[in-house]
């Protein structure tokens, strides 16, 4: 599916992970709001397991440095993005030291209002995890019991006719969605529901 067939918030919706941006800057107020977005993520133990290392375009040395990171295809448009998050997880509680097996879960809800609120003020977003993990604790000097998840490209939308060709096409695709009936059971998993839609 590519539409909702009932009114769900246009922020979820217009939601699109664009390849298209305009390498001008974001605003340090405005970055701010995004990461004040994240931290009222709900997690596990209250543990807020998420770390960002952030690297915006003002400062070449490090947004090439983070972009040095990115595998090639992903480099290729990346490089004309605002600003490079690199996402990390804290997979131990800070109360036991126990493995948080909940802790990626954690991070991703993170992700997603920091995303809601990106959408909201007219950026977008376009996660990653297509970059050498690696590499980003020798860079970054990342401690043991964190764990590199995903690298976030933020900025405003571009031209799309600037993209290559193969690009350009997915850019203009719509965005595909699977059916609830698909995702969605009762009873056992593969079941169906029961729900009804009004």
């Amino acid at each position: 599916m590519s539409s909702p067939k009932t009114p769900v918030h246009s922020f979820l919706v217009d939601r699109r992970s664009i390849r298209a941006f305009d390498p001008r800057p974001i605003e340090d107020e405005t970055l701010y709001l995004l990461f004040e977005a994240a931290r009222w993520a709900p997690s596990a133990f209250n543990e807020q397991p998420w770390r960002f290392v952030m690297a915006g375009r003002e400062n070449e040395t490090e947004f090439q440095q983070m972009l040095e990171l990115l595998s090639p295809s992903n480099r290729s448009w990346a490089k004309n993005g605002s600003v490079l998050i690199l996402t990390l997880a804290k997979m131990f509680t800070s109360h036991d030291n126990r493995v948080n097996r909940h802790a990626l879960y954690d991070v991703g809800l993170a992700v997603g209002n920091l995303s809601v609120q990106a959408t909201s003020m007219g950026l977008s977003l376009h996660q990653m995890g297509g970059f050498d993990s690696a590499k980003s604790r020798e860079f970054y000097s990342i401690p043991e019991g964190y764990e590199p998840i995903s690298i976030i490209l933020v900025g405003y939308p571009g031209n799309a006719e600037l993209l290559p060709e193969h690009l350009r096409l997915r850019e203009s695709n719509p965005r595909v969605r699977k059916a609830i009936d698909e995702f969605v059971f009762s009873s056992k998993f593969g079941s169906g529901h029961s729900l009804q839609q009004h």
